[in-house]
């Protein structure tokens, strides 16, 4: 078998990626790898530290307070901006994303508080950010997605 790989003038504007997590601590040390390698292969080095902390958010966010899979998915939209989206099974929407998209209002966290920084960065440190409820699926699940956006500055 031969494995042909494309050159820089083959590399496409919009791609997408998709990984699906199960419910393990190691989810987000995963995603951060498999991001890290798409990002790198992609030319979009610069966006590979704040990618990785924004993922390394949502993916842990979705193992604390769901007890399911989880999934990653990494989107080009062109012009070196990438959206990220982590889906789970718990239909709640957190705060801030409880806000609609890209709207902050600052959430107190304690300083001695144990959660809550970690969405509060992503919606501090994306360009855009926001979320969606997802319908019952074919086995009668219900969920949510929260979803972020980077751009090469």
């Amino acid at each position: 078998m031969v494995t042909v790989a494309p050159s820089q003038h083959e590399t496409p504007e919009f791609w997408s990626y998709a990984l699906h997590l199960p419910y393990d601590p190691r989810a987000a040390r995963i995603a951060r790898r498999t991001l890290r390698a798409v990002l790198a292969e992609y030319g979009l080095r610069e966006l590979i530290d704040s990618a990785e902390l924004l993922a390394s958010e949502l993916v842990s966010n979705a193992y604390r307070h769901s007890e399911g899979p989880s999934g990653l998915r990494l989107r080009a939209l062109g012009g070196g901006r990438l959206r990220m989206s982590v889906w789970d099974a718990n239909p709640h929407i957190p705060p801030p994303f409880d806000q609609g998209p890209g709207r902050f209002r600052p959430v107190a966290v304690p300083p001695d508080g144990e959660n809550g920084r970690g969405l509060f960065l992503v919606s501090h440190y994306a360009d855009d950010w926001g979320a969606r409820p997802l319908g019952d699926d074919l086995f009668g699940q219900r969920g949510k997605l929260l979803w972020c956006e980077l751009g090469a500055h």
